[in-house]
């Protein structure tokens, strides 16, 4: 189950999300030459990394734009171009820099608090980009949301309300948190989790600006402007009937 849009176009470029993947992308660049050597790339990623039982506050920061590899990079730049540019246009440019760097330190510390002997290097975006689906949710709780699900062979774009689509991806993280030891697993689920809540909480200011319940009602939860509009269109290719 992968978003791969919104029905919610920005009304201004978001250049600071754009800023984040190309930062993401040239550090995954940059370190590529040390995914072919494992104890290097070990290396770098003690150093540069989150290890919850030695690592300094400098980690909390470099953590977050190391990625484990192409697909775990693939994954947390997709969220952050479906979900990060509506909040930015909601909270401008340089504040959505900050909280979304913030949403990164406290999923961390989030993880850290869960597990803080651990010696297993922690990195990767997704914490602050959990953060962005949790204001997301709080702002725009029925914008709609395409979903590509891939169920064995059987693929389906689905339009599913925000709230559904990111709610359930937060129970997620809770339920697999709760039963996945701690030493184990190699998913930083606290993090996710301590991210997005992270992010709603932050978020709260804002949406108390807009309005607060006064904003849900007068938008219903949909984006406070025309929603996009997508249409499928038939391929080209004629179909070969059957003999």
């Amino acid at each position: 189950m992968f978003p791969i849009r919104d029905h919610n176009p920005s009304g201004r470029t978001p250049y600071v999300t754009y800023a984040l993947i190309a930062a993401n992308v040239a550090v995954f660049l940059m370190m590529l030459p040390l995914y072919g050597d494992p104890r290097a790339l070990e290396a770098a990623f003690r150093t540069w990394g989150l290890v919850p039982a030695t690592s300094g506050a400098r980690a909390y920061l470099t953590s977050m734009f190391l990625h484990a590899g192409l697909l775990h990079l693939a994954g947390n730049m997709l969220f952050l171009w479906v979900f990060g540019d509506n909040m930015e246009d909601e909270m401008g440019h340089l504040p959505f820099l900050g909280f979304y760097l913030a949403s990164g330190v406290a999923s961390a510390w989030a993880q850290v608090a869960a597990d803080p002997a651990s010696p297993v290097p922690m990195v990767g975006a997704s914490g602050a980009i959990a953060g962005v689906m949790g204001g997301y949710l709080l702002l725009f709780p029925r914008a709609r949301v395409d979903v590509l699900f891939i169920i064995v062979i059987l693929i389906r774009v689905i339009p599913v309300p925000a709230w559904i689509v990111l709610g359930a991806w937060f129970a997620i993280q809770i339920f697999s948190g709760a039963a996945t030891p701690t030493e184990g697993g190699g998913v930083a689920y606290w993090a996710h989790a301590g991210g997005f809540a992270a992010g709603l909480l932050l978020t709260v200011p804002l949406w108390l600006r807009l309005g607060g319940p006064a904003f849900w009602n007068r938008t219903a939860g949909r984006p406070p402007h025309p929603e996009a509009a997508y249409r499928l269109r038939r391929t080209s290719i004629p179909r070969v009937p059957r003999r």
